[in-house]
């Protein structure tokens, strides 16, 4: 079967792997849309710790179930189906607890072992989600950066009427406001260097900061009335932005970390304890989260058709990846295979 595969640092091109074979309690799904994310993009750079070379790298993907291995009666051949990519142990301490998303050796599809930029991926059956007729295929593929999104709105103390500032325009950022917006959050701030990821920003509402022209903490300061914010969500991974979490907080306020440095930040510490801020961090998402996302997609309180902006074949995946270097073309990519 045709894959695209993630060869080296900054190289991916199309090639014919084994079209694989479901083993029990697994069905064969062939892959209608997949996106690229940000992990994407680390192991597409060379720098993701666990992701080997050739990889078909993917775990943003929709479908529609070829084959089943076992019975399985919530499921049927000719389903389409959203796939959630993570695998847990199912034996360590946070998965005996039924925390699976934080289990200890958390793997996910198309990080571990081949994901959704191919025709045809293995996927135990319960990863599968049914797609409500309402949801179009491209859009279910992005049920995965939603869900991420909903988890995180729901791990902070957000409360209606909330001033929030989202460090980060890139889709989890963007998501996250507009998550943060159906959860009841007042003004909602959102900054970045990108003007056409800024201008999507203000397309969905919010109040869109160019860290290159405005001094982000004096800007978010000045609309908070001088107190900063009741929520900051951190989604940029940069030392510029874990300084400014900081810095745009209000007393006793809260910080998400949804970032996944590639460097460790420098976090000043002592300026947290004296206003006595919180801090929180954010992984993945529960099954939970997941069946939440695909609800607030197929009702229309989510619409996510301005953050897909490009659907390729899978012929072109170097296209894909140069499009996403650049914040000024993509968003969300998609690929068709």
């Amino acid at each position: 079967m045709r894959a695209g595969l993630y060869i080296e640092a900054e190289q991916v091109k199309m090639d014919l792997i084994d079209k694989p074979t479901p083993q029990p309690g697994e069905a064969l799904i062939k892959v209608s849309f997949a996106g690229i994310c940000g992990t994407d993009m680390m192991i597409y750079a060379g720098k993701h710790p666990r992701a080997k070379a050739p990889l078909a790298m993917g775990h943003e993907f929709s479908g529609v179930i070829e084959e089943i291995n076992g019975g399985f009666e919530s499921f049927s051949v000719g389903q389409r189906v959203v796939i959630e990519p993570t695998l847990s142990c199912g034996e360590c301490e946070a998965c005996r607890a039924g925390e699976y998303h934080v289990c200890r050796t958390l793997k996910l599809i198309g990080i571990d072992k081949h994901g959704g930029f191919a025709e045809y991926v293995a996927v135990p059956l319960n990863r599968l989600h049914p797609i409500p007729d309402a949801l179009s295929d491209a859009h279910a593929a992005l049920t995965e950066p939603v869900a991420v999104a909903v988890h995180t709105v729901r791990r902070s103390n957000l409360k209606v009427g909330d001033n929030v500032i989202i460090l980060g325009a890139g889709p989890i950022g963007l998501l996250i406001g507009m998550v943060a917006k159906q959860a009841g959050a007042g003004q909602i701030i959102i900054s970045d260097i990108s003007p056409y990821r800024l201008g999507k920003a203000a397309e969905l509402g919010f109040t869109a900061l160019d860290a290159k022209t405005v001094n982000v903490t004096e800007e978010a300061r000045r609309l908070t009335g001088g107190i900063g914010a009741d929520v900051v969500f951190e989604v940029a991974g940069t030392q510029i932005t874990a300084k400014q979490m900081i810095e745009t907080v209000k007393i006793q306020g809260q910080i998400v970390v949804v970032s996944v440095y590639k460097q460790a930040p420098t976090v000043d510490l002592a300026a947290m304890h004296f206003r006595e801020i919180s801090m929180t961090t954010t992984r993945c998402y529960t099954s939970g989260d997941f069946a939440k996302a695909i609800r607030m997609m197929e009702s229309g309180s989510l619409d996510v058709s301005s953050l897909i902006s490009h659907q390729l074949p899978l012929e072109k995946i170097a296209e894909g990846f140069e499009l996403m270097h650049n914040p000024e073309e993509s968003l969300k990519v998609l690929f068709r295979p």
